[in-house]
């Protein structure tokens, strides 16, 4: 089956991991950051894992040239707390309730979880960052939208200093979050962003994802961010070829 062939046969599986309880990391063969499970053994791992070395749309990718455009502004909707927080193995994970929404465009996409990776997946110019924030979407098509939240140290974060204070320190089941983690804390005031088609960062590497990377960067107490590393000191997938895909940043 040539790569074409093989691409079209992954996207009846693409949704699959939307379903389950960890996220949206595949179930199965074990992957992990580094060793013989690593990014670059991915693909290798299990057949619904072949985008993540075959496809063309990978995530993340090192945001240099963009092209200025006038982009929808986005219009986020989010309730004032999560529902539940996991140690899924791979990082912490925040899972919300009905009612939180994104709208960009004419697309309304749902709020399902938000998750952390260290250091950010997202490089800028070459330059990567102490953390990052990926907040998943998904709308009614099945289609996702990630708007990812670069976290740099400096001042201190409420909303992430509950997070780092109350999350499992092992990997287990999800439990009930702290009632006082507002997600809406974790956006900066401006909200412009850059944008560009690719993946999940996490096997299968589905090619389904919308990135709203926004360009301000969010600050979290050094502290903060040194607690999330005692857990995941480093849970990022390397840089993937941005294979000539335009990146638009909004004006």
């Amino acid at each position: 089956m040539d790569r074409r062939n093989i691409l079209k046969a992954l996207v009846g599986l693409a949704m699959c991991p939307i379903c389950t309880s960890t996220g949206f990391a595949a179930e199965g063969a074990h992957w992990s950051y580094e060793g013989a499970g690593g990014p670059a053994k991915w693909g290798d791992l299990d057949a619904a894992n072949k985008a993540c070395s075959l496809g063309a749309q990978q995530s993340p990718i090192d945001i240099t040239a963009t092209i200025k455009s006038q982009l929808p502004a986005l219009k986020i909707a989010w309730g004032k707390t999560t529902d539940t927080i996991v140690n899924n193995g791979h990082t912490i994970q925040l899972n919300f309730a009905e009612g939180s929404t994104l709208k960009l465009g004419d697309t309304t996409y749902k709020l399902l979880q938000v998750h952390f990776h260290r250091p950010s997946e997202h490089l800028v110019g070459g330059k990567n960052f102490p953390m990052e924030a990926h907040f998943v979407h998904r709308a009614d098509s099945g289609g996702l939208a990630v708007v990812g939240v670069l976290l740099t140290e400096g001042k201190p974060n409420a909303a992430f200093a509950k997070i780092v204070a109350t999350m499992p320190a092992k990997e287990g089941p999800a439990v009930k979050a702290d009632a006082g983690i507002n997600p809406n804390g974790l956006l900066p005031q401006k909200l412009s962003y850059y944008r560009y088609p690719g993946s999940l960062t996490t096997p299968p590497c589905s090619e389904v994802v919308e990135w709203l990377v926004l360009t301000t960067p969010m600050p979290v107490a050094a502290s903060d961010v040194a607690g999330f590393a005692k857990l995941y000191p480093m849970n990022a997938r390397p840089v993937q070829k941005d294979n000539r895909r335009y990146v638009l940043q909004s004006v």
